[in-house]
Order: structure tokens, then C-alpha cells, then sequence
């Protein structure tokens, strides 16, 4: 579903259900925003690299929107490596 005002945006969904950790979460946004290339997210300072675009699966100045499916799971399983969530509440 696309809750964007603007249909030329391209839609990214993260689906938190798909893991439980901050690396598990590297690993998710490697496979949904570096497909096709053999760059992997290893830090938060990596995932906001890419949030430039200009590799991966969208290019820079693109405008793209991010849905982030299960959420509330993200906030609730912090993971070993971080003690206030991958999300903030």
C-alpha cells in the first residue's frame, strides 16, 4: 500500500518481523537496499550512507519513502548490542 501523496516515489519497505537484532537489521537493509551490488551495511553510519542513494536501488536526490512494517517490534527487541532499541520510542 502507498500512503505517499506523491506516486513517484519509490516505496522501500523494512520489515521488522525479519529480525531481532542491530546486525539482523544491517543484514535487512543490505538485502533490500544494496541488492545487486556486494556492499553490506555494517554500521548506522553505513545505513545513512546509502540514504543518499546514488547506489543500491535508488539514485541520489531520489526521492524515496521508507516503510518500516512491524515497528513496534523493533522497539521492543533491542538486541544485546544496543540498550534503547534499534528504534527510539
Amino acid at each position: 500500500m502507498n500512503t505517499s501523496n506523491n506516486n513517484t516515489r519509490k516505496m522501500i519497505v523494512i520489515n521488522g518481523g525479519h529480525f531481532s537484532s542491530l546486525a539482523g537489521f544491517y543484514e535487512e537493509v543490505s538485502d533490500i537496499l544494496m541488492r545487486g551490488t556486494d556492499w553490506k551495511v555494517g554500521t548506522l553510519d553505513g545505513f545513512n550512507d546509502i540514504l543518499y542513494g546514488g547506489f543500491g536501488v535508488f539514485e541520489y536526490h531520489e526521492e524515496i519513502e521508507i516503510v518500516w512494517k512491524e515497528s513496534e517490534k523493533s522497539k521492543e527487541e533491542p538486541g544485546p548490542e544496543s540498550n534503547s532499541g534499534i528504534l527510539r520510542k
